[in-house]
């Protein structure tokens, strides 16, 4: 399927695991990444996007990931290549303005464009790490098959994975795929659940808890527009409405492997 994307290599994210990538390792168009939650030191949470690691690496990473200090020092250490996921949306909860100073200051990429996330998070991303001077990186944030590789970063001329990890560092990279919206969110939650009443017929005495999904979807979103308004407008101080605003893809570097997370 991602063949027929055109995706020319590929790399798996789980949250805080790579037990889903491990037994993919082998393919020589594949390698292994994580997506690590982290406490912050002002206490709130932030998802990173650690890239072409092994299974040391990541146990290591497991221990430090409470202490972002540690974490950040071990992951330069290890030369590992890393971004700060969606830092304008509400998915890992409250976010405080020292948290910003954190990922300007520490953090050689981000994530500027996201699958599932509002156009309005992604737009700011795009901005904040345009202004940062930061690599940009997209990916999917698929739990769903049929979003997989719908939002991705391409490195013009890679021909293999050390070629790609290199032109996203000299920050050659290219976003690519679209932003979330309510209803794919509420396709893949529903077709998650499918395939899960599916795996496990227990489960189906919870299907009349499927009703609840378009509301619950709605709340979400509706919580994360007033996230994204509110430190798009502290950090970034813009409004994306005015013509003068400089969307995702002027805000890239002018830098065709492409990479799904």
């Amino acid at each position: 399927m991602l063949r027929k994307r055109g995706m020319d290599l590929v790399t798996l994210t789980d949250h805080d695991s790579i037990g889903g990538a491990e037994e993919l390792r082998r393919y020589k168009d594949f390698f292994v990444s994580e997506e690590v939650t982290c406490r912050m030191p002002s206490g709130t949470e932030v998802h990173v996007g650690v890239y072409d690691l092994t299974e040391r690496q990541h146990c290591d990473i497991s221990r430090r990931r409470n202490d972002l200090t540690r974490l950040l020092a071990y992951l330069s250490e290890q030369h590992l290549f890393f971004a700060v996921n969606h830092v304008f949306s509400g998915l890992t909860g409250r976010r405080e303005a020292d948290d910003f100073d954190y990922f300007a200051d520490y953090f050689p990429a981000v994530e500027a464009r996201n699958g599932q996330v509002l156009p309005g998070a992604n737009q700011h991303a795009a901005v904040f790490a345009r202004r940062q001077g930061k690599v940009q990186v997209a990916g999917s944030d698929a739990h769903a098959l049929v979003s997989v590789g719908t939002t991705y970063t391409e490195v013009p001329g890679a021909r293999d994975k050390d070629e790609f990890l290199a032109g996203l560092r000299a920050g050659y990279g290219r976003l690519g795929g679209e932003s979330g919206s309510y209803w794919k969110l509420t396709r893949d939650i529903f077709l998650l659940c499918c395939e899960m009443m599916r795996e496990d017929r227990w489960t189906i005495l919870f299907a009349p808890l499927l009703a609840l999904v378009p509301a619950g979807v709605a709340i979400n979103y509706i919580n994360d527009l007033g996230f994204v308004r509110r430190w798009g407008a502290a950090i970034n101080a813009l409004n994306l409405s005015n013509p003068s605003f400089v969307s995702p893809q002027q805000a890239t570097l002018p830098v065709r492997q492409k990479q799904p997370a």
